[in-house]
Parts: C-alpha cells; sequence; structure tokens
C-alpha cells in the first residue's frame, strides 16, 4: 500500500474517532447539561428522560419531554407549558440554531403532546423587528391535545386526539395582505373538539374532522356569535350583518394552500344551517379588488335551511331543503369585481319552501335553476305588511318555467336572452299603487333582456287600479321577442314587442258607474275581435243624478261583435295605430242626459279638435257601424219623464279617422249615416271636417222623409208639454257649415196638415186658448215646392257640445219655416196677452176680496151704481184680454 494511501485511511480513522466521541460527549453534555443551559440562556424551562443528538445527521430524538416558560407574563416571546411524550426531529439544523438563532427541520414528530401554547404579540410594523423564525419542512403530530391562545390569554385554537401529518410547511411570521398565513402540499389530520377564535365576534367549532386517502371529513362544523344582535348593533355599529353557520357533516379532497391560492375538490357540504341577522345598516361596497383566488371543483350543498331575518327580528327570507351543485367555482381578482363575483362552468340549484317577507310575501313550493333553464312550482304572492300607496299583487300561480340562451353580465350590466317564458294558472289581483312624483332615475342594472316567446296559460287575473278593476278570465296569451332596453339620458325602459296574441273571455272592468264586459277577446298585432260587448251602468238614473256634480251622460251600451284589422304598436316608445277597417254589428246604445244638476262649465272641443289632441299617430281607413240602434233621452226639472230620440237600424261609414300626426296621409273626415228616425222615416246624414285644420270648420247636411209629426211626441211631450196632433214631415233638408263660434246654412221643410197640441205640466189636459193661439199662426202646410230660409248667426255655448248647436241650427230652421219672419214679433205678442190676462185676472180676485170684507149698506145708491159700473168695465176689459 502507497504512503498517501494509509495517510489517507488514517486520517479518516482519526476523523471518525474524533466525530464519535464528539457524539458521545454531546449526548453526556445535552443528557446532563442542556437543560440548565436551555433555562439559562432561554426563556423556557426543559426537562426530559432521554435525549439523543446524531452530530452526523442532525437526528434528535427525546422522549419525557416537559416545557414550561419561565416567565408566564412575558408576552413578547411564545409562552409555552405542557409535556410531550416523544419527540422526534430529523437534519435538524444545529449551525443555524447556534450561530444565526434560526429553528429548522427537515422533519418534527412530536408524540403525544399535550401542549399550551401562548403566541406573542404581533411584531411591530413600524421597526420590523423579526423574531425568531421557526421552520419545520413537514410536522407529524400523534394523539396531541394542543391549545393556543393570544398573547391576552384569550383562547384562539384548540384541539383533542390531534394526528397531524404536513409536508413542504411555509408559514409567514405575520398576517400580510393579499397572502395565506399557512400554506403546505400535503396533509393529513384527524382529531375532536376544534375550536377556533378568529376575531372577538365569532368561534368555530368542530366535533370531529378526519382524513383518509385525501379525502377530509368534517362532523359539526359551527360558526357561533359570540354576541347577541343588541351587543353586535353596540359594539360594531357599522356593520350590516351577523352570521350563525351549522353543517353536521362535510366532505372535500384535496387541498391545496399556495401563495394566494386555495383549491380543493369535491366538497359535499349535507344539512347546513344557515342565519343571517341584518342590521339595517347599508352595506358598503369596497372598492378594492381582492388578490385571493378560489378553485373549488365539483361542489355540493345537500339540504340546507336557510333564514335571513330583518332588523327586527321578523324573517326576511326563509328556505329549506336546499340544493346546489356547482362545477369548477372561481372567485379571482376579475370575478371580484362583477356583479355575480364567481365564475362558474355548470351548476344545478333546488330548494322547497321558499318564503320572502317584505313589502310582498312571496313563497314557492319548489324551485329549479341551471344555467340553461328554470322551473318554479305553486307561487303565491300576497301583500306584505307596509305596502301601503305601493303596487301590490295577490297572485297565485301553479308553474312557471323558463329556458335561457344567455346570461351574462359585462361591465356589471345585465345582458340576458331568454328563449322562452311559461305561466301557467295564475289567479289573483295586481292592484296599482299611487304614482308618485317623478325622481331622479339612478342608472340601472339592465343592458338589454330578451324574452324570444313569453306563453301566459289558463289564468284568471284582476288589475285594480283606483278602485275600478280590469278582469282577464281565461286568459292564455302568446308575446314573442319582449325587449327590455335603457332609454337615453336615465328616463327609464324602453319596451319592446314584436308580435303578440292573446284571448280572455269574460272580460270585465268595472268604473265608478259601469261594468263593461266582453263575451270573448282576441287581439293581435293585426287584428283585434270582440264578442258581446256589454257596457251597463251600475248605478239607477236617480243614483245617478245625485252623484255627478255637473250634467254628465249616462250611457248602456251593447255590441254584438266588434273587429278591427290592420297594424298597432302600444307598447313601444314609438306607439302608432293605424287599422285599415274596424267594424261594428248589431250595436245597441242607450244615452241619458238629465238636465237637473248643474251645466257643465268646462269648454267642450269639437271632435276635430278632440281626435287632434290623441298624442300617437293614429288612423282608421273605414269604420262601419252596422245594423244598430241609437236611444237618446234628455230630461229637465219641469219634465214628466224623459224625452226620447230613438235612430234604428243604424248604419254609419266613416272614412280616414285620423290624429292628424302620420306624415303623408291625408287628414280629412267623412262620415256618412243611414238610420231611421224614431223607427217611422228614413234619415241620412253626410258630416266632414279636417283634422289638421286648426279652425275646426265642419260642415253637415241631411234629409229625412215621410215623417209623420206625431212620431216626435215621445221627445217633445214629456217636457215642453206640447204634442203633435197632425201633420206629416214630407221632406226635411238642412245643410250647415260651421266652426267653434257657431254655425249657419239653409234648411228646407215641407210638411202638410200640421196641428199641435199644448199642454199642462202633467200633461193631460189641453189649453185651448194657447194652442188656438199656436195653430193660428203656424203653417200647417208648406205647398209643393217650400223655399228652402236660412240658417244665420246661430251662436254656439262652447260649454255645449257639437250637438247642442247641431239642434240649434235645425231649431232655427224650424221656426222660420213654421212661423214666418214675424216669429219674434208674435211670441212677444202671445206672452204679453198672456200677462195681461194674469193682471187681470189677479185684479178681479183682489177687488172681489175687498168687497167681501167691506159690507157698507149705509152709503148712497149713487156710490153702488159707480162701484157696479167700475167693476161692469173691468170684466169687459178682462174678457177681451182674454179674446187677444
Amino acid at each position: 500500500m502507497k504512503k498517501w494511501a494509509k495517510r489517507v485511511l488514517i486520517s479518516f480513522g482519526i476523523l471518525a474517532a474524533v466525530i464519535l466521541a464528539a457524539n458521545f460527549g454531546l449526548n453526556i453534555w445535552l443528557k446532563t447539561q442542556l437543560p440548565d443551559y436551555i433555562k439559562k440562556n432561554t426563556d423556557y424551562k426543559v426537562s426530559y428522560k432521554t435525549l439523543d443528538v446524531d452530530l452526523g445527521t442532525g437526528n434528535i430524538l427525546a422522549t419525557g419531554i416537559t416545557v414550561n416558560s419561565k416567565d408566564p407574563q412575558n408576552t413578547n416571546v411564545i409562552g409555552l407549558q405542557g409535556t410531550i411524550d416523544t419527540l422526534k426531529i430529523s437534519r435538524f439544523g444545529i449551525y443555524d440554531a447556534i450561530f444565526n438563532k434560526t429553528i429548522s427541520s427537515s422533519d418534527l414528530l412530536l408524540a403525544k403532546p399535550n401542549l399550551n401554547v401562548i403566541l406573542a404579540k404581533p411584531i411591530d410594523r413600524k421597526t420590523g423587528k423579526k423574531r425568531n423564525p421557526v421552520l419545520f419542512e413537514n410536522i407529524r403530530i400523534n394523539e396531541g391535545t394542543i391549545a393556543v391562545f393570544k398573547h391576552t390569554k384569550q383562547k384562539f385554537l384548540s384541539v383533542h386526539q390531534l394526528d397531524l401529518f404536513v409536508e413542504n410547511l411555509q408559514m409567514t411570521e405575520e398576517s400580510v395582505e393579499h397572502k395565506l398565513p399557512v400554506v403546505f402540499d400535503r396533509y393529513s389530520i384527524k382529531g375532536k373538539s376544534f375550536f377556533f377564535r378568529p376575531d372577538e365576534v365569532y368561534a368555530v367549532t368542530i366535533s370531529n374532522i378526519h382524513t383518509a386517502d385525501g379525502q377530509m371529513t368534517v362532523e359539526n362544523f359551527k360558526l357561533i356569535p359570540l354576541l347577541s344582535l343588541n351587543q353586535f348593533k353596540k359594539f360594531y355599529p357599522k356593520k350590516a350583518r351577523l352570521f350563525e353557520f351549522a353543517i353536521p357533516k362535510m366532505e372535500f379532497k384535496d387541498v391545496m394552500l399556495n401563495k394566494n391560492k386555495i383549491s380543493l375538490t369535491n366538497a359535499d357540504f349535507q344539512n347546513p344551517r344557515l342565519i343571517v341577522h341584518n342590521t339595517g345598516i347599508p352595506v358598503k361596497n369596497s372598492n378594492k379588488k381582492s388578490d385571493f383566488e378560489v378553485n373549488l371543483e365539483n361542489i355540493k350543498l345537500s339540504n340546507a335551511v336557510a333564514l335571513i331575518n330583518k332588523p327586527d327580528g321578523s324573517a326576511l327570507l326563509s328556505a329549506g331543503n336546499l340544493n346546489l351543485n356547482i362545477n369548477q367555482l372561481k372567485f379571482n381578482k376579475e370575478t371580484s369585481d362583477q356583479v355575480i363575483p364567481v365564475g362558474y362552468r355548470d351548476f344545478t340549484f333546488s330548494g322547497r319552501d321558499i318564503v320572502y317577507s317584505n313589502q310582498q310575501n312571496i313563497s314557492v313550493r319548489t324551485v329549479g335553476i341551471n344555467p340553461k333553464s328554470g322551473e318554479l312550482r305553486d307561487i303565491v304572492i300576497t301583500p306584505g305588511a307596509h305596502a301601503d300607496g305601493k303596487t301590490t299583487m295577490d297572485l297565485k300561480s301553479s308553474h312557471i318555467a323558463f329556458n335561457i340562451n344567455k346570461l351574462e353580465f359585462i361591465n356589471k350590466k345585465l345582458n340576458l336572452d331568454l328563449k322562452d317564458l311559461l305561466v301557467e294558472n295564475i289567479n289573483g289581483t295586481v292592484k296599482a299603487g299611487v304614482k308618485k312624483q317623478k325622481t331622479v332615475q339612478r342608472p340601472g342594472i339592465i343592458q338589454s333582456v330578451t324574452v324570444q316567446k313569453t306563453s301566459v296559460k289558463n289564468s284568471n287575473i284582476i288589475y285594480d287600479k283606483g278602485g275600478e278593476p280590469l278582469a282577464f278570465h281565461d286568459l292564455n296569451a302568446t308575446v314573442n321577442e319582449i325587449m327590455l332596453t335603457p332609454q337615453p339620458k336615465g328616463q327609464g325602459l324602453s319596451f319592446k314587442v314584436k308580435d303578440y296574441f292573446l284571448t280572455t273571455r269574460n272580460f270585465a272592468y268595472k268604473t265608478q258607474f259601469y261594468n263593461i264586459s266582453l263575451g270573448l277577446l282576441k287581439l293581435n298585432k293585426n287584428k283585434v275581435q270582440v264578442n258581446n260587448f256589454a257596457m251597463k251602468p251600475l248605478v239607477s238614473r236617480a243614483q245617478f243624478i245625485k252623484m255627478i256634480p255637473v250634467e254628465r251622460d249616462l250611457y248602456d251600451l251593447k255590441a254584438g261583435q266588434i273587429n278591427a284589422e290592420g297594424s298597432w304598436d302600444l307598447f313601444s316608445q314609438q306607439k302608432f295605430f293605424n287599422a285599415s277597417r274596424v267594424t261594428i254589428e248589431s250595436a245597441d246604445a242607450n244615452i241619458f242626459r238629465s238636465k237637473i244638476p248643474k251645466d257643465d262649465p268646462k269648454v267642450k272641443a269639437l271632435y276635430s279638435k278632440m281626435l287632434r289632441s290623441i298624442k300617437i299617430p293614429m288612423t282608421v281607413n273605414h269604420l262601419d257601424l252596422k245594423n244598430s240602434k241609437l236611444v237618446y233621452e234628455e230630461d229637465t226639472p219641469e219634465s214628466l219623464g224623459p224625452g226620447k230620440l230613438t235612430f234604428s237600424n243604424f248604419n254609419m261609414n266613416v272614412k280616414n279617422l285620423n290624429s292628424a300626426k302620420t306624415k303623408g296621409k291625408p287628414t280629412k273626415v267623412d262620415i256618412k249615416i243611414n238610420c231611421s228616425f224614431m223607427n217611422l222615416a228614413p234619415l241620412s246624414v253626410n258630416w266632414n271636417f279636417d283634422v289638421a285644420d286648426p279652425s275646426d270648420a265642419f260642415a253637415i247636411s241631411g234629409r229625412t222623409s215621410n215623417l209623420p209629426v206625431s212620431g216626435i211626441n215621445p221627445f217633445i211631450r214629456p217636457y215642453l208639454h206640447v204634442t203633435a196632433t197632425a201633420g206629416t214631415i214630407q221632406e226635411m233638408l238642412f245643410n250647415f257649415k260651421g266652426n267653434p263660434a257657431g254655425l249657419h246654412g239653409t234648411f228646407n221643410l215641407k210638411h202638410k196638415d200640421l196641428k199641435i197640441a199644448v199642454l199642462n205640466k202633467n200633461n193631460q189636459e189641453k189649453k185651448g186658448l194657447l194652442t188656438a193661439v199656436v195653430n193660428i199662426f203656424i203653417k200647417s202646410d208648406s205647398g209643393r215646392f217650400p223655399e228652402a230660409v236660412a240658417v244665420e248667426n246661430v251662436e254656439r255655448d262652447p260649454t255645449k257640445s257639437f250637438f247642442n248647436l247641431f239642434w240649434k241650427g235645425i231649431e232655427q230652421g224650424l221656426k222660420k219655416t213654421l212661423i214666418g219672419k214675424s216669429v219674434e214679433k208674435t211670441e212677444k205678442k202671445v206672452k204679453e196677452a198672456v200677462s195681461s190676462v194674469k193682471d187681470m185676472k189677479q185684479s178681479v180676485k183682489e177687488i172681489k176680496q175687498e168687497i167681501k170684507t167691506k159690507k157698507e149698506p149705509s152709503k148712497p145708491q149713487e156710490e153702488k151704481k159707480e162701484k157696479k159700473g167700475f167693476l161692469n168695465d173691468l170684466f169687459k176689459k178682462k174678457d177681451k184680454a182674454e179674446t187677444e
């Protein structure tokens, strides 16, 4: 053997001997001197039964360890108190421990530790001083009982029968924002009676926890508030909510903690119970974006129960048997800035007995939702306790379902596209609230909402506004392409509909005075069909007169069928109504007006101005009223029953009914009427006006023939106390033109054998004197070719209707035709004669009374003769006056 080789072997031998001697000496020193050294040079007192140290490997094994803090009141260092059955440290960094004051090891084993740990005060952020770190790559604890306290002696964490294994553990010394305090690669844990108190408000307890093959099971997890709601409001006045949470059992797999990222898979939460107490403080939105990331694969929530309380302790929302499955749930910096702060690939949600109580109480027996569809059953909506003045609903529906094409939020705005929406068996009432003054519109969350198809089936809905209910019975409707989009400048939402179809039976609308009903209503964008229309008064005529402050018509209307064809849009911002034809068949209209109430002082617009005031473009090319009947009745305080005008077999055609708001379309309205007047004679009327003409000029002309004058007695007899006893109107022609100030034109009347009688107020006895006088001045025959008379300067009372002006024109024509040009003079003479008779009768009555009361037999004969002569002259004057 060569010399250098011998020298190397000898050197290695000497080195090995030195190491063995040092290791032997160190172990003897550790066994005898280490406890005193630790006591003198550290903050702890340590004792142990055995201790073995291998300088070569850095492995340490100790048994029967007892550790205590020398000064339990010193909060600047970690406090320790307890025992450890066995301590094993692999590859202990002796050099770092001696020279760098850093405890590090690849593996740490604690067998049966029973320790109380008191955390030191947090480091001073200003000085930045760091305490001696403790670094262990892998930690294993067997059958441990550990309690961790804050430096204030408040319990922070405790666990019993703990079996723990953590691989590649990394800890940050202090709480760093957006960074997890503990991260590791792999773990295994088992223990009982966990307790964790993260802050002054909550504590977390777990009865049992264990892992097997990467699957963790947690039993009886509870988040317990340590304060009552009143205490929470007192000590945390800016906090919005206090939580209670309990999960009897939860399981998950592959928990990973890495810097700011938490990941786990196959999480299953069974029978959780959540209670949220609201304090009434508005939730403040934080502008800070979170850097934490949470990735959860396959999350399952089974049979959950949730309760959210109002600030007064009553329930706001409760739900039972909630089930949720979420695939690839993500929370990160990007999602945290969205309206829904989480992302997902897929989910399913179901629940039962969901109840929401606020302005509206809403209950749902079952609900099921996924990203593509949703379904609710047995929905009940009732008014809440604080719904005064607001729109409320009292509704039930057996089924609501929808399918989703797209649901997304872009820049915190909702973009929703529903393929279809189905609502079945809605029954109940919607009551409109009191309309408030317009307030400043805030930017809404809706960017675009589209429903491709909406169906309402077999429903009965009442819409009640101001005590006037609108009822839809057996309602079935389909609406295609409903679109909601924001209007410019924050003016709310615009509403557009492409197409719709609606049918309802026994439709009813009740107002203060009427019940409006339809046997059948069919409606779409191009056709309307109404069967058995009726507008019936709810009050008698006597009641109506008492209820109205001024004159007003009372209607009793019926129509067999109403049809309309054309196109119209009454939902969007650009509303219009354009009908090619509207037909009303078999209408029966009764219009009653009493002159007993006061006159209505409001100015009445003519029909052209009324049409011009319609705000939307409106055109009806042809309006036809067929085979109908119109009855107008009117009474006065002096009349005995109402006067009546009857127009039977009524047929009317209106061309180009419009609102003068469609460019390029004609605005002149032509009206033709053919009917039977008083069921006795034909009547035809032509009437026209131009809606766009601001002067509101009109023209109306007409003709009737072969009308027995007795046929108009039902109208003139009750309140004019005049009846026609004989005669015929062979032909009557009128042709008037006018405007809001009045009318003028011509009137022609051909009549024969006209006689009238004047009646008393009871319409019973004929007044011979007045009847004779009137018949003297009336022309009983007009001749074969009567001349037309001019109707001139007929002034309109602006508080009266168009027809009042029209009848004034007829009246003037009748007077000029029947009585002649001296009609005013004749009327004056008759009135003066009647007045003289009344005066004479009163004088005779007074003289007779005077004679009766003054009996003077002693007076001379001459005086008696004088008085007798005076009386005779008086009676002669009376007779003369009566004759005149």
